[in-house]
């Protein structure tokens, strides 16, 4: 039998030991910060969650709703806090009023003229959306999608929420919906036209323009000498198209491994922000054949792509999407929805203003600060990290389906310190 003492001393080492290999497992995942990259990730930080606000309101009758049917909404946003606190932290976007002795919540006049200009584009847009989407569906191997996986990937795809009904009736010609299951979930939108000119990537369309062979561009510094030798020795090997069938290459070779960055490639340029969510791209493995471990093949390759934990959600960016901070190219429904964020930004710089003067002028009744020194100070904007903890303001299904098991074997740190115990 172990004594106390000879046991704490075996549990110390065994935490080392864990943390050494957690902190190993870890390294799977990092990437040198890109202050640009992850500046791109913050701007639209609250964006998010007031854009799902927006739509909320848009839904109900009259385009108005209670405040108390907002709170009851903030689960599902994943927020915590007093909803009434959240909207009137943007007044240009939200008013609230009251009305039957209840409070409630409509667009302002500035957000409904955004509504209607994020409407025109996207009946100007339709025949990109078309395009788009049946560019995805040849990247997959049977040219079919289950509607609940894509419909994980529209907004970021830029399609509009009612797209079965907006789009889909409208080109017969090119898909329509099946359901070979004979289940609501497994409803499947399938490309039933294939348009050899939309088979060109990117990549190919770049390298015929500049009249050279297709490959990939590296936006790494030169000084990563490491990184951009491998960068060379891959792009050495010919393109392979993503829209090219992949039943010939063998699982795990370097042709495979090609095409699969080449589909990658593909797909996030055709996305609004040239970026996605890693898990919910693992949700198309079966159907993109992409491996087991993502995250693993897209750090080898740092030239590419740029991985990033922001708010604890990985994230793949493609770099040559961005310059700097900001998108090399502009879709026009970006443009609209930055005017959103514009707007959220002015409402939120007029709240912590009055805000601040009210803190002051309470400081003043109280006797904390002199008359003459509340003029001589500068008056100091707020920041918006404000008194609502956002919590997870993302989707709450990334930590809910045990995302973080990649980087936390909870299971295995377990029974190592209980055979130690034990022992």
């Amino acid at each position: 039998m172990l004594n106390m003492q000879s046991r704490k001393i075996l549990i110390s080492s065994s935490v080392r030991n864990i943390n050494f290999h957690l902190l190993r497992r870890f390294s799977l995942w990092s990437m040198k910060k890109d202050p640009d990259l992850e500046a791109a990730l913050t701007r639209n930080r609250r964006w998010i969650v007031n854009n799902q606000i927006k739509n909320i309101i848009l839904r109900c009758p009259d385009h108005v709703v209670s405040v108390n049917f907002l709170q009851k909404k903030f689960k599902t946003l994943d927020l915590q806090g007093k909803a009434l606190n959240w909207v009137k932290k943007y007044p240009c976007c939200f008013e609230v009023y009251f009305k039957d002795d209840e409070c409630h919540c409509r667009l302002t006049k500035k957000m409904m003229v955004l509504v209607q200009e994020e409407e025109t584009v996207k009946d100007m847009q339709e025949t990109v959306f078309v395009e788009r989407l049946a560019k995805i569906l040849m990247m997959v191997s049977n040219h079919r999608l289950n509607v609940s996986k894509l419909n994980e990937m529209k907004n970021n795809l830029g399609l509009p929420d009612d797209y079965l009904i907006r789009i889909i009736p409208k080109h017969l010609d090119m898909f329509r919906v099946v359901n070979y299951g004979g289940r609501k979930s497994s409803m499947e939108i399938e490309l039933i036209k294939w348009e050899p000119e939309l088979a060109v990537s990117k990549i190919e369309k770049k390298s015929q323009e500049q009249g050279c062979n297709p490959s990939f561009t590296c936006s790494l510094p030169s000084t990563w000498v490491k990184s951009w030798e491998k960068f060379r020795e891959f792009d050495s090997l010919p393109y392979i198209s993503p829209y090219t069938d992949p039943g010939h290459l063998v699982d795990g070779s370097k042709e495979s491994e090609k095409r699969t960055i080449g589909l990658l490639h593909e797909f996030l340029s055709l996305t609004l922000w040239k970026k996605a969510s890693i898990m919910k791209l693992g949700h198309f493995r079966r159907e993109f054949r992409l491996p087991e471990k993502l995250n693993v093949l897209l750090l080898k390759h740092p030239g590419i792509f740029y991985v990033s934990n922001k708010y604890q959600i990985y994230t793949v960016l493609l770099r040559e999407g961005y310059n700097g901070s900001e998108l090399v190219e502009k879709d026009p429904l970006v443009v609209v929805k930055d005017k959103f964020g514009e707007l959220m930004q002015e409402g939120l710089h007029e709240y912590n203003r009055r805000h601040h003067m009210l803190n002051l002028e309470k400081k003043r009744k109280k006797g904390i600060i002199a008359m003459k020194q509340q003029k001589n100070d500068p008056v100091h904007e707020l920041s918006d990290e404000g008194d609502d903890d956002l919590g997870g303001i993302f989707d709450p299904e990334e930590r809910k389906r045990g995302h973080y098991l990649t980087l936390w074997d909870a299971k295995l740190t377990q029974r190592n310190i209980t055979i130690i115990v034990g022992g």
